[in-house]
């Protein structure tokens, strides 16, 4: 008797992929500028630019701000013609080729490790700071950042949305108490009545402006990472322009009032002095003056909820990079495995978390300062580095926009990236000259940290260059439209 053929096996469920359609704009900026930390780099940096750069360091976030909203509108035109979730890397790859391309995805991942996994050491740090201040006790750094490891990739285990809602509370929280202090200083009258002498030219056109500009560059880090979203936002052709915007038209005017407001509690004569004599004080010596001794402890828990989602807005970040990596087959398959219920890329925030590990308890071996060596020593080259991609974008876009078929204006597609060029290779060089400030370290120690971003950069172009020759179906499919997109523009053969 003949077998009756059997019907073929159900094909199996689709793997789950990352919440598509769940992060609104506010979400995506409550990422982007809680990557920033304004609360951290308020009390803990803006006393240095107001040291070096006297009572016109306000105009100088305000300058920051406006050279990255140039940035920002062709990063932002670029966007809606390139559906790839990689950021950074993609789109330089669409206008300076796959070396490039590569050569950034390895540069991004250093950033944003190195812009992470330093924070630890502020988060240790700064729990030491609180703990004294608020009981009198001294606590370990170590636990407490290896308990901040712990709480981060939990947070970034769970769902995305869920991260968004946790960072929404937490900026809401670290900005609240800024303002509270500006509101103090402004219904008071400041020392000796408010003034606008902060943005007088005679008072920005100083020696000290340049250091200035330097600290004011690395408040904004992280503001540019709304790209890497893109398949979490809903409408991320409007969504990711509007996030961006939002993040640095905030962060630059959030930044110079702040500055501004505490300049007018001390007075333009007397507030450099207390700066150099007490510079992380300054903060909670206004807010006690002004609002109450309460109003500075609450202070001094904020920072620390501050470096958490500072945290967690980078480990967010580097997984959606380390997910892209995984899926153009430069790391293992495994890393790119995204959890079935909360939709995110588990593995890669465990592995992640992992490196930190690593990394801290290796400081924390060798006798290292969680603050002067962990923090900046780690922190550096991650800025510069995420300043360098900064720059390539900018490059890519006009690139970009000269091969390609488009209906975009000039301003967006030659004006807005060479002035990008011009002031991002500015600030570069400003941040680059002035390393010492972010690095606390001697010379040496400054070219090793300041020579890994080259040297990252050279080592993906080499990357790229071999896979060309032996694996040339990764080397061909890397940073791909995925299936489904429709660019905006008609793509220009990428090299």
């Amino acid at each position: 008797m003949s077998v009756p053929p059997q019907p073929p096996p159900p094909p199996h469920p689709a793997a789950p992929g990352l919440r598509a359609g769940t992060l609104t704009t506010a979400d995506i900026s409550f990422f982007v500028v809680s990557a920033a930390a304004p609360l951290t780099v308020m009390a803990g940096v803006a006393p240095i630019a107001i040291m070096l750069g006297g009572i016109g360091a306000p105009a100088g976030y305000l300058l920051a701000g406006i050279t990255l909203t140039v940035f920002a509108v062709g990063f932002t035109t670029m966007s809606r013609h390139v559906g790839h979730g990689g950021g950074f890397y993609a789109y330089i790859t669409r206008g300076l080729g796959r070396p490039a391309g590569m050569g950034a995805a390895l540069l991004a991942m250093l950033g944003y490790n190195g812009m992470e996994i330093g924070v630890y050491g502020l988060l240790g740090s700064a729990s030491q700071d609180t703990a004294l201040a608020l009981f009198g006790v001294e606590i370990p750094w170590l636990p407490v950042s290896l308990a901040g490891l712990v709480l981060i990739w939990y947070l970034g285990y769970r769902s995305i949305d869920f991260g968004a809602k946790v960072l929404g509370v937490l900026l809401v929280a670290e900005t609240g108490i800024l303002l509270l202090l500006a509101g103090g200083v402004l219904l008071d009258g400041g020392a000796s009545g408010l003034t606008l002498d902060s943005f007088a030219p005679a008072n920005v056109a100083v020696p000290g402006m340049a250091a200035v500009l330097a600290c004011a560059f690395a408040a904004f880090t992280g503001f540019e990472s709304t790209a890497i979203y893109r398949r979490e936002a809903r409408d991320p052709r409007r969504t990711i322009p509007r996030a961006t915007f939002i993040a640095v038209a905030f962060l630059g005017l959030f930044y110079a009032f702040i500055v501004w407001t505490v300049i007018q509690a001390y007075g333009s004569d007397k507030v450099v002095q207390a700066a150099t004599d007490d510079a992380g004080g300054l903060f909670f010596a206004a807010i006690t003056t002004y609002v109450g001794a309460w109003a500075a402890d609450l202070m001094h828990v904020l920072i620390v909820s501050s470096v958490i989602a500072s945290l967690l807005a980078f480990h967010n970040a580097i997984n959606r990079y380390t997910l892209s990596l995984t899926e153009e087959g430069l790391l293992p398959p495994v890393l790119g495995r995204i959890h079935p219920r909360h939709r995110s890329p588990y593995l890669a925030g465990a592995a992640q978390t992992a490196v930190g590990a690593v990394v801290v308890a290796g400081f924390a071996l060798a006798g290292a300062d969680p603050y002067t060596q962990l923090l900046l020593w780690v922190n550096t080259p991650g800025m510069i580095g995420l300043m360098a991609l900064q720059l390539l974008a900018a490059a890519a876009v006009l690139c970009y926009f000269r091969r390609a078929r488009h209906q975009e204006g000039a301003w967006r597609t030659v004006v807005a990236p060479v002035a990008a060029i011009a002031l991002l290779g500015a600030a570069l060089a400003l941040v680059t000259a002035n390393v010492e400030l972010f690095s606390g370290a001697g010379t040496g120690t400054n070219v090793v940290l300041v020579s890994l971003v080259p040297a990252v950069f050279v080592l993906g172009v080499a990357l790229a260059l071999r896979l060309r020759r032996t694996r040339p179906e990764v080397y061909a499919r890397f940073a791909a439209e995925p299936e489904g997109e429709t660019p905006a523009a008609r793509e220009p053969a990428t090299r």
